[in-house]
């Protein structure tokens, strides 16, 4: 098992540095990919050249797009697997360690951080979105996870993951897709920092990504119908006769 850590960023200027500097206390390898960022965040990457791999680019093509970028560079880069974590500090990179020791366990499968639903600080709006996307992950897939929207993970590099969008709703959909190829999800419990309103920097917009979110959970039910739930069975059975 080779891992590295892709943290894909969007002017999080503030708490990208230090993301960095914990990371390195547990992963060596770390690629960072820069979403169009228009802050300070491309100052403060460059100066971090001779720790990390850093992809940059001029537009902001949203969070799936990054991820994609992060994680075929780390396929290409000769990993075998790729931890996921956010950049504005929400996540305690110690619990890297945790997420790893079940993966090289779990080596095909994707491990998912658990947030919780509730913790100090959290928005309602986030509770909410939590338990939505909850709700729609179990009827297109029949598995409940726990927390659909983690962005903290570990994804096997031996096959693709597809990321069909390339906005925040990526995240959900690639776990969706990997379901119905019979690619397992294992939860972790980890911690999650939510810091007051006055220091958050959140670059979800409600009412768009809402709209976002509702037509791709839509798609992905119509397509669960005809492709998704045959798809399921046929993996379920390939793996009992294997």
């Amino acid at each position: 098992m080779k891992a590295c850590v892709v943290i894909p960023t969007y002017n999080n200027a503030g708490t990208v540095a230090r993301v960095i500097d914990e990371v390195c206390d547990y992963v060596k390898d770390i690629i960072v990919v820069n979403d169009g960022s228009t802050d300070d965040t491309d100052r403060i990457l460059r100066s971090y050249n001779d720790r990390i791999t850093y992809i940059s680019y001029p537009d902001n093509r949203g969070k799936g797009a990054a991820l994609q970028l992060g994680l075929d560079k780390a396929r290409s880069m000769g990993f075998t697997h790729a931890v996921t974590i956010d950049s504005d500090g929400q996540h305690y990179p110690a619990d890297i360690e945790a997420l790893l020791e079940v993966s090289a366990v779990r080596p095909h499968d994707i491990i998912l951080g658990r947030r919780g639903i509730k913790h100090d600080n959290m928005a309602a709006s986030s509770t909410f979105a939590n338990r939505f996307s909850n709700f729609w992950f179990a009827v297109q897939t029949f598995k409940r996870p726990g927390d659909t929207q983690t962005g903290f993970r570990v994804y096997p590099l031996e096959k693709r993951m597809r990321f069909h969008t390339s906005r925040y709703e990526a995240e959900l959909a690639v776990l969706v897709d990997a379901c119905w190829h019979g690619i397992g999800l294992v939860s972790v419990p980890i911690r999650v920092y939510y810091p007051p309103v006055e220091e958050r920097v959140s670059h979800f917009r409600p009412a768009r990504d809402f709209a976002r979110i509702s037509l791709l959970n839509t798609c992905l039910c119509f397509m669960a119908v005809i492709y998704g739930y045959p798809s399921m069975a046929y993996h379920k059975i390939f793996k009992r006769r294997r």
